[in-house]
């Protein structure tokens, strides 16, 4: 016979909301100043994790080459053949004030690429794994090396998977109380100061708890399709939730009531091309990250008119498929066909093209595709022979670098652009995939959530993608987990 539930602490030091990647870390930080914590996972065990247990793992950091790296990450034999380039802390500000148009806050992101490594680090020290993503970030050169590129360099052992897993045995060795399938449904306040929350125990129990400091790390309203048409527009609510359905935006609402003030961007969200017909693509716990079609660099995207509508070689992959989805998702039934040709195929991320169950059409011209695929026959074939035809073929194509090999059409290809003309042919079919939404809460560089007046509110601090702010419209890649745990260690160790 099961035992019941232990009950809930009555009062803590520290409540964190939400276990994923920043609620952990931030838990971790309050933990090892001696804080008393209880952090408070929405789903049961076998669903919990956020989004970050979806993901691939790959944190974005500062850092000066692979010896800087060395002593944190995984040994690999093939790190003797590897060339890593330095990122430096000004390269990553720049590419997150390039990607976001200039809309990302400038303190919150000059702490972002401060601390990234260090928090790394840190985590590394607590029991966290790391290593070098060569499947994702490094093209095998002809002499047997690797070339890393896009600045994303660095991801954790066993992906999103294994964070979670890590996360969970440092939380063990800290011996701080992890409950989950227990629902916060707000706050308890005196005067304007927090001081707890109201929650739903595991057994279905109203409860509520007191604390000195509440941390909301629950996530957006990705996976709340009302608010997804409310905020981001449109359509929106036809998007695919890429990662935890139980992201759906109450606290974020519930902190707003209290005064909280509106953080970054409500209006856009981190989406990516994902797979458009596998009878299973949304929160997918085995398949996870798998869904994502990210070679796309490599080929071209079509619509069903058969006509390109985006330049898929504008920059490195890791500094554009955030923002595609949307692209995409505005299309004739929110749905685009990435294209390779023979030539190609072997190059695209087996992780993903390789999946089992994948969307996929091929055939030996690309006629026959449109044919199969409904696609405009006249207009495909067109645009491919006029992509053909301009393409620049005295670049030399290279995929660890920005090579210049250009398709002089509309709109053009600026980099690596490779004739479409070897059969058998392949269509990926992709739709939006939604990751997280880019508005959150308003907060300083400690994560407390402040009031539209600038003032923190006493005893609230948000982290994760519930602090609103470094993102708008697109964001480089891996930068969201690096800020999960930079800002969920800076709160931890003030809360």
């Amino acid at each position: 016979m099961s035992q019941p539930p232990t009950p809930l602490p009555r009062s803590v030091d520290v409540i964190v909301i939400g276990g994923g990647n920043a609620g952990f870390t931030a838990a971790h930080a309050a933990a090892t100043r001696g804080r008393s914590v209880l952090l408070l996972e929405r789903g049961p065990e076998d669903l919990s994790g956020g989004n970050s247990f979806y993901t691939a793992g790959a944190t974005r950091i500062a850092h000066s080459g692979l010896g800087d790296l060395a002593s944190f990450v995984e040994a690999d034999p093939r790190h003797s053949v590897t060339e890593v380039p330095p990122y430096s802390a000004i390269d990553y500000a720049a590419d997150v004030a390039k990607v976001t148009s200039g809309r990302n806050d400038p303190e919150l992101t000059r702490i972002l690429v401060e601390e990234s490594q260090s928090v790394l680090r840190w985590l590394h020290d607590l029991g966290l794994r790391y290593r070098l993503m060569y499947e994702r970030q490094a093209y095998e050169r002809p002499d047997g090396s690797f070339l890393f590129w896009g600045g994303l360099h660095v991801g954790n052992v066993d992906g999103g998977k294994g964070l979670i897993a890590d996360h969970r045995r440092v939380a063990a060795n800290l011996a701080y109380d992890v409950r989950y399938g227990t629902m916060v449904t707000g706050f308890l306040t005196a005067g304007a100061t927090v001081i707890g929350v109201r929650a739903i125990d595991e057994a279905g129990v109203p409860t509520e708890i007191t604390a000195e400091s509440v941390v909301i790390a629950a996530g957006g309203f990705e996976a709340n399709a009302t608010m997804r048409e409310q905020y981001l527009g449109s359509g929106w609510g036809k998007a695919k939730v890429r990662g935890t359905p139980l992201n759906t935006g109450e606290l974020l609402t519930a902190a707003i009531d209290l005064g909280a003030a509106r953080g970054g961007d409500w209006s856009t969200a981190h989406s990516v091309q994902w797979d458009a017909f596998h009878t299973d693509n949304e929160s997918n716990r085995e398949l996870t990250n798998r869904f994502t079609r990210q070679s796309y660099p490599l080929g071209i995207i079509v619509n069903k008119s058969g006509k390109r509508f985006l330049d898929e070689g504008e920059d490195f992959r890791n500094l554009t498929y955030a923002k595609f989805g949307g692209r995409i998702l505005e299309q004739e039934d929110g749905i685009a066909y990435q294209i390779f040709d023979a030539r190609l195929r072997p190059m695209l991320r087996a992780e993903e093209y390789d999946m089992p169950g994948i969307s996929v059409t091929s055939a030996g011209t690309i006629g026959e595709i449109a044919d199969l695929l409904g696609i405009d026959r006249p207009g495909f074939e067109r645009t491919v022979t006029e992509f053909n035809a301009s393409i620049d073929r005295s670049a030399t194509f290279d995929p660890n670098v920005k090579d210049g090999r250009a398709a002089r059409v509309s709109p053009p290809k600026s980099n690596w652009a490779n004739p479409l003309e070897i059969g058998p042919f392949y269509a990926y079919p992709v739709t939006c995939g939604i990751t997280f939404t880019f508005g959150g809460l308003k907060g300083d560089i400690d994560g407390r959530v402040l009031s539209d007046a600038g003032v923190a509110i006493p005893g609230l601090f948000a982290v994760g993608e519930a602090l609103g702010g470094l993102f708008s419209g697109n964001y480089p890649g891996g930068s969201g987990l690096a800020a999960g745990a930079v800002f969920g260690r800076r709160a931890g160790l003030v809360a």
